[in-house]
């Protein structure tokens, strides 16, 4: 028999069976809806706070208005002017925000729900509010994605059928498919989650007002990750580096790409042959942990010495990760390498969890600290990656 398309979360399994088994029978495979996974998880974030996060410069947002008569879908990229929501109809529109957990601290919390999965998987926390009859039409996402109702009613129709068509209506900015009969349709509540893998097609539609926050993992295309591996090896090459034929011998044939000819091209490209396998776990770290977002950091005015460090934490300073700083780490056969924001830094497995686990790094563990990894402390410091926060002023009594 086939897996259940539908299960209950229990207190003792929020996912309503193990992980393990969520893993070997629905990750990448088939649907999963999980009524009541997170019912106990209030909502970190109102309404007004997304709009209002909408307007900002460097957030990543759309509103979308839906024409029903027409089937017609208007895209507005942010940042959104304020005076845009008073215009807005009283149905059919809805507003996404993308990396929603870098700006709010109490949305990357939910991220903790999801430590099952490498954190390096996830992308970012993605929400959006819909009035009654908003969404963005039937689409296709190449990613995994758990789609949590947080508030309000939200009507989701899916289609698991793997010989369904994948076209997209080409009049529209939008990737709507052109054809769409779905085989499951639910309407969620507060605290269901719908799991999808990739290249499933589906459409949410809101019941009423409702927020939708999606945990989508980051799934890159085979042919971006060769290119950045390729890209990786030739970055030390110069213009003095090329094919050479100094053996040349004459041409039986000057339209023949000889054998000697293509063994120098092997020698030219050998670096794709000679690659091991720590160059491409260092590779994969850095690549992996470069963020696709403008959002980078920028490194202080001035350099931050050890000795000013101590003296700042003692006095109530704190060391905070970058929102936007990617992390994770390889085990090396002595310690560790952490890779920040496509960085890499030799240090030890505790400091390495340490970075990643924190986003807020205690000072106490920073006084605990060996010279080694105090100096890759400093080093994210003076990048950006860490910074380090303002002393918090003590109430006089």
């Amino acid at each position: 028999m086939s897996p259940a398309i539908e299960v209950h979360a229990t207190p003792s399994q929020p996912l309503g069976m193990s992980p393990q088994a969520f893993l070997r029978d629905y990750w990448q495979k088939r649907p999963l809806l999980i009524r009541g996974a997170l019912a106990d998880f209030p909502l970190p974030i109102t309404p007004e706070d997304l709009a209002g996060l909408a307007c900002e410069d460097a957030a990543l947002s759309r509103l979308i208005v839906r024409d029903p008569r027409r089937e017609r879908w208007n895209v507005t990229t942010g940042p959104l002017d304020e005076a845009v929501f008073s215009t807005l109809p009283k149905t059919h529109w809805t507003l996404l925000v993308q990396d929603v957990d870098k700006w709010d601290m109490d949305v990357a919390a939910l991220l903790e729900r999801f430590r099952f999965l490498p954190r390096w998987r996830v992308d970012d926390v993605m929400i959006s509010y819909a009035v009654d009859g908003g969404g963005v039409g039937a689409h296709v996402d190449q990613y995994d994605v758990f789609l949590i109702q947080g508030l309000g009613r939200r009507r989701w129709r899916i289609s698991d059928d793997a010989q369904a068509p994948k076209a997209f209506r080409p009049e529209l900015e939008l990737k709507i498919l052109a054809e769409f009969t779905p085989t499951h349709d639910w309407v969620l509540e507060p605290g269901d989650v719908l799991y999808l893998p990739p290249g499933l097609a589906h459409d949410g539609v809101a019941v009423g007002d409702c927020m939708t926050l999606s945990v989508g993992m980051r799934a890159p295309a085979l042919a971006e990750m060769l290119g950045d591996l390729v890209d990786s090896l030739v970055e030390p090459l110069t213009e003095d580096d090329r094919y050479t034929d100094a053996d040349l011998a004459p041409a039986k044939d000057p339209y023949e790409i000889d054998a000697a000819a293509l063994a120098r091209v092997g020698t030219a490209v050998a670096l794709l042959r000679e690659l091991d396998d720590a160059a491409l776990h260092d590779w994969f770290g850095r690549y992996i942990t470069a963020y696709r977002s403008a959002q980078t950091a920028l490194p202080p005015p001035r350099a931050t010495t050890a000795a000013e460090l101590d003296a700042a934490l003692a006095k109530g300073a704190g060391l905070v990760r970058f929102p936007w700083a990617r992390t994770a780490w390889i085990r090396r056969p002595r310690g560790a390498t952490l890779y920040v924001a496509g960085g890499s830094h030799i240090c030890s497995a505790a400091f390495a969890r340490l970075i990643c686990e924190q986003r807020e790094i205690p000072a106490a563990d920073v006084a605990a600290l060996n010279a080694a990894d105090k100096a890759v402390l400093l080093a994210l410091l003076q990048a950006g990656q860490l910074v380090l926060t303002r002393p918090q002023r003590r109430s006089r009594r």
